[in-house]
């Protein structure tokens, strides 16, 4: 038996998740930031996380922050699924476009990088398709604001390099960093695989809880080691100082080619926001 979904429901969904994403921060990000608050002893970056917890109670039907992102899209597609007509990037963009007109979301996206002309809705959206079993389908919306897109980096390290090596570069990506992401953030990162789905990896581990620890001790380690390297760094909420320069480091590892290392750190900023659904 096979499963038909037409590009109107999602669209639908993905207007809805789109909108939600920008408007209500993941309940993970937010208890982290309220215990990050608890502990900080620099005023001016207590203040700062006050405020941003401030921001998102009254945020309600407006986006949290005015960089509503570039829509990147996980879809995990059932392979007894089958959709209706047209393509699936024609049925996500077109959510976009509407989420963009009644949400009051900003337009992000130019249609060449050189040729900087706004495409006006925020499409199109950045789409990764995974096929699973089953009929069903499920999208995360992850909006990426560029303050900490602009932070991305991918280094190819050699065999012979270990956690040491890693957690040295995941510590110096977020102090060039600065500001520029608007800490506190959430590091993401991708370790293994080849260099591109090591960046995908570093994207995917934003989606993750700052505060639930990797299911492998020996990553489970590795982040904490790497997040108290980080917050050692002082550079704390919006660069004001402070204990809180990250919320959480979250790692993701998959196999690699036995002559490489490929490593990628995404910083996502405070506003780490994401929202899940399925037809």
């Amino acid at each position: 038996m096979t499963m038909v979904i037409t590009p109107d429901r999602i669209s639908e969904k993905i207007s809805e998740l789109y909108i939600k994403a920008n408007r209500e921060l993941p309940e993970g990000v937010v208890r982290a930031l309220e215990r990050a608050l608890a502990s900080e002893r620099v005023p001016a970056a207590k203040d700062a996380m006050r405020i941003m917890l401030e921001n998102v109670k009254l945020a309600g039907p407006l986006p949290i922050c005015q960089d509503t992102g570039a829509a990147v899209v996980f879809c995990e597609w059932g392979g007894g699924v089958t959709l209706a007509s047209g393509t699936l990037q024609q049925a996500v963009d077109a959510g976009v476009a509407r989420a963009c007109e009644e949400g009051y979301l900003r337009p992000s996206m130019v249609a060449d990088p050189l040729r900087r002309v706004n495409t006006g809705d925020n499409t199109p959206a950045v789409l990764h398709v995974t096929i699973t079993e089953g009929e069903r389908v499920r999208f995360t919306v992850a909006p990426k604001g560029f303050g900490s897109e602009n932070m991305t980096a991918l280094r190819m390290f050699t065999p012979s390099d270990g956690p040491d090596e890693i957690i040295e570069f995941i510590t110096e990506t977020v102090k060039r960093a600065g500001a520029n992401p608007c800490p506190p953030v959430i590091v993401g990162v991708g370790i293994g695989g080849t260099s591109e789905q090591a960046v995908l990896m570093a994207k995917r581990a934003l989606l993750r809880a700052p505060d639930d620890c990797h299911e492998d001790e020996f990553y489970a380690d590795t982040e904490r080691r790497a997040l108290e390297r980080v917050n050692a760094l002082g550079i704390g909420a919006q660069g004001f100082g402070g204990g809180a320069t990250a919320l959480g480091v979250n790692i993701i590892a998959a196999p690699t080619h036995i002559a490489g290392l490929p490593c990628a750190v995404a910083p996502g900023c405070w506003v780490t926001r994401h929202a899940a659904g399925e037809l």
